[in-house]
């Protein structure tokens, strides 16, 4: 087992340049390493693949530790650059990884529009319900009442549901998993991986210098505690009322469904106007 974690490592890490950047007990590493073990169990090589990122903690889970190539680009325009590289590379891999401010706050029309022309991209966003990396602003996904650095007297506004707004705008696979769900994470990474169209994971992850500051749990595994209590698989929910779902983690596959891709429906139109 030590022998096939080290070969899985050394075909898809620069190992050279560990250990991460990480704050201690950050969700982000267990994240990166579900990754190259989905990609692994997938048999894709890391040249086969283009991982694309804007700025934030999790920006930093592909750059620069990942073998392939990766775009590190501007805040809340991943999508976009990505949309670039399926177009004009539609046989490679293209995979986003992103925070809940970089990719649903700034970047929110890039997301749901892509998920709406279900361009075929894969898109992994780290939920750690603040803006990390800038000190622990309130976010789009920050729950109501808590208090951030921007919201010292609490938040007053509602958050995304971030996992039912793709799933709502089109797009072809959609799950929402914690880190506390690692093995269900890897699987489901495997089947955004080989899923045709804009495949789509929200992880919760923990962050317990910021997140965790704001709601008085400043550890990792007192976070994974609360992913683990609050979790409630998508198959019981329907079973289950408001109430009892109220503040609770919906985790599981929302949507998978077979749908035309875009990047073919405009090679298509291409070839047709060449024609004419």
């Amino acid at each position: 087992m030590i022998d096939k974690q080290q070969e899985r490592m050394e075909r898809y890490l620069r190992l050279n340049i560990f250990p991460t950047t990480f704050c201690p007990g950050c969700g982000c590493g267990s994240i990166l390493n579900a990754f190259i073990h989905a990609l692994d169990d997938l048999d894709i090589p890391p040249e086969e693949v283009v991982t694309v990122t804007g700025i934030g903690c999790s920006s930093w889970i592909p750059s620069p530790y990942f073998k392939g190539d990766v775009l590190h680009t501007t805040h809340g325009r991943s999508i976009a650059f990505a949309t670039g590289v399926k177009i004009v590379k539609p046989d490679m891999r293209v995979v986003v990884f992103g925070g809940d401010g970089d990719l649903i706050g700034i970047g929110g029309n890039h997301l749901i529009h892509a998920a709406r022309r279900n361009i075929d991209l894969t898109v992994f966003l780290v939920n750690n319900f603040v803006y990390g990396m800038t000190g622990g602003q309130v976010s789009p996904t920050t729950p109501y009442n808590i208090q951030t650095t921007t919201t010292p007297y609490g938040n007053v506004e509602n958050p995304f549901s971030i996992a039912e707004v793709i799933a709502s705008s089109g797009a072809s696979y959609v799950a929402r998993w914690t880190t506390y769900h690692i093995f269900q994470l890897v699987r489901a990474m495997k089947e955004a991986l080989q899923k045709k169209g804009f495949s789509f994971i929200e992880i919760i992850s923990q962050c317990p210098m910021n997140y965790g500051r704001a709601v008085k749990l400043r550890s990792g595994p007192k976070l994974l505690k609360l992913f683990r209590e609050k979790s409630i698989n998508i198959k019981e929910v329907e079973n289950l009322t408001e109430e009892e779902t109220r503040d609770k983690f919906i985790v599981g596959t929302l949507v998978n469904r077979d749908k035309e891709e875009f990047t073919e429906r405009l090679r298509d139109a291409i070839r047709r106007a060449e024609e004419r």
